[in-house]
Formats: C-alpha cells, structure tokens, sequence
C-alpha cells in the first residue's frame, strides 16, 4: 500500500507554525488510500515544560494547537466525505503537561462569560508517561498524593478546511471538525469529515495523553503524538457534520453554545444516520435514538462546546454503515502494523 512520511521540523519557530483550519497552502498531497506517518506538537508547541513554567508567560494565547498539515487529498471535492482512520496514536515523549489558564476553563469566568472575580491561579503540572505499563501518573502540587491514571491516546484537534473560504482558529471546533477534544478521537476509529473545498486540506494536532470527558479545566494532559493514519474519500456521500466509527459504535458530533444546542445537533445527526443505514423512517429512528444511544460529552470549555451521540452497533444487526469503509480502512491498518 502506499505510504508517505512527513516529519515537521523541529526547531521551527512556534509562530511559524500553522494555528488555523483554512487559509494555509497545503504541505504534501495525499493519494486514497496512502497511510501516513507523522508526529504533531502539543497544544503549547512543546515550550510548557516544568511546574514553574506558565503558559500565560510563554505563549500568545491566541496562537494554540499548533496542527501538522495541511494536507491535500488527491480526488476530494466538496460534496464528498473525508475518510481519516486513526491506526496508531502514540505519545512522543515520556511527559505531558496540563495547567489551569486565566480565564479559560469550565469553573471559572471567561472572555464570554465574565465575571467580576479575579482568574484562577495559574498552576502547572507535569505528568510522566510510562508507554509500556499505559499509564499517566498525577502528582498533586499542593501534597504527596499520586495516582496512574490509564493511558489513552487521542486527538483534540482533527478537521479540514471550512466551507466559503472561511479560515477558523485551531481552538475552535465546528462542522469542519476542528477543536472537538473528544477522547472518542482514538486509535483505531475512523473519522469522516464534509469535504468543503478541493482536497479537503485535512489537519490534525493537539495530542492527548488522556483526558476526562468535559476537559473540565480547560487542558488535557497535553503532549506531542506520534501518528499513523490512512485516507480515503467517499465520492458522493457527504456528511453534514463530523462522524466517528469504532468497532462498537456510531458516534456523531455538534459543536456549538449552549451545550443543550450541541447535544441537539449530536442526537440528530445520528437519528439521521441511524435512519439512512437501517432503512427506518425518522420517527422509528428517533424512537430506537433515545433508547439506546450514549452521550459523553466532548468538551464545555472552547469558544463553542462539543457533544458526541454514540449508537451501539449491537443494536443495529445487519447494518454495514458508510459502505464497510471503517472495515477496509481498518484492514489496511492491521496489515501495516504486520507488515
């Protein structure tokens, strides 16, 4: 199968990387098909590094998530639907960071939602990634409380370029994907995205050591990822909004404020799903919907928030969705970690 590698420069200065989906020429371009191997910076490009440091001192706050792309897939058109499948998603390196950050975060006043108190204290902690026992360990600032939390590597940033031209921020999240900081983004699922201009221009960064639903303060244990995916197109078959297939589960995304209005894109993008692949009538899918469907929710605490629907597939005998292209692309993963 084809492969390509692309290894971002390392010594790059930070502002010269790429903070936007939309507006950026493409790095590379990818034929159907083609797994890719590369690495993306954390969300503070790698300069966050001890308890000490603070990110408000290091970093432009509007500069974040930094993204490895973008990408230009041979073929895709508007109207057709990105197929990304995530085969491998490993940390970089043996650390990661979180922080709380001045006015950002779900328990405090932000830029839209201010208040009269003063910011949270800005603290930072570092936490170590042990790749062979899969565990991120925590350590409390303020006592000698420790704990292994389960590694599970994922993406927060994963998006093409928006429709009319649009050039949206990295920290933002929206029907081109972006910013969703979903832990369902995963090794091994399969995320399909509304192509909105020629080649796609697909991006993807933020990496995730872990992260608890909600990104309650604002910051995952941040850290820089080592990723192989492969890419296909479907011609004809376009999505709305984001999707993502594990082997369980059909999970659908909305991204907007208030999380209620996110919960309502999410639930009814799958019922629309569910009906087109199982062959039932809205009301019958919308009935099944609300009886078997989970919602974790993805995160309240960028510009807009993000909630997923997850469909058990066990509750859809039979149903081969999106034409089998999570199986394939699946397939084509298993054969290049063999290889």
């Amino acid at each position: 199968m084809p492969s390509f590698d692309f290894q971002p420069d390392p010594d790059v200065d930070p502002a010269g990387l790429v903070y936007t989906f939309g507006g950026v020429a493409p790095v590379a371009s990818l034929t159907p098909g083609t797994v890719l191997t590369t690495w993306t910076r954390d969300c503070f490009a790698g300069v966050v590094r001890s308890v000490d440091d603070r990110s408000s001192e290091l970093c432009d706050p509007r500069y974040l998530n930094p993204q490895t792309g973008p990408f230009h897939i041979e073929g895709a058109e508007p109207g057709d639907t990105l197929a990304v499948h995530f085969i491998s998603i490993e940390p970089r390196e043996t650390w990661g960071v979180s922080t709380t950050v001045p006015f950002f975060g779900s328990l405090t006043a932000t830029p839209v939602t201010p208040l009269l108190h003063p910011a949270l204290p800005e603290r930072t902690w570092i936490y170590d990634l042990d790749r062979v026992a899969r565990t991120v360990r925590y350590r409390a600032l303020d006592s000698d409380f420790t704990v292994d939390l389960p590694l599970d590597p994922m993406h927060g940033t994963v998006g093409v370029a928006p429709a009319l031209g649009e050039v949206r921020n990295s920290l933002a999240p929206g029907d081109w994907g972006g910013n969703m900081d979903t832990p369902e983004m995963r090794a091994g699922v399969t995320c399909y995205l509304p192509v909105n201009v020629e080649g796609a221009l697909f991006s993807f960064g933020d990496g995730h050591a872990r992260q608890g639903e909600g990104e309650t303060c604002g910051v995952a244990v941040e850290t820089a990822m080592d990723t192989a995916l492969v890419v296909d197109v479907i011609k004809g078959h376009p999505c709305r909004w984001p999707r993502i297939e594990s082997d369980d589960f059909l999970i659908t995304t909305g991204s907007t404020k208030p999380l209620e209005d996110a919960f309502r894109i999410a639930h009814s993008e799958l019922v629309g799903w569910v009906a087109a692949e199982a062959g039932l009538s809205t009301l019958d899918a919308y009935q099944l919907v609300s009886q078997a469907t989970l919602t974790p929710v993805a995160n309240v605490v960028d510009t807009v928030y993000t909630m997923t629907a997850k469909m058990p597939k066990s509750a859809l005998p039979g149903v081969v969705a999106m034409g089998g292209v999570h199986a394939r692309l699946r397939a084509l993963g298993a054969a290049w970690l063999s290889r």
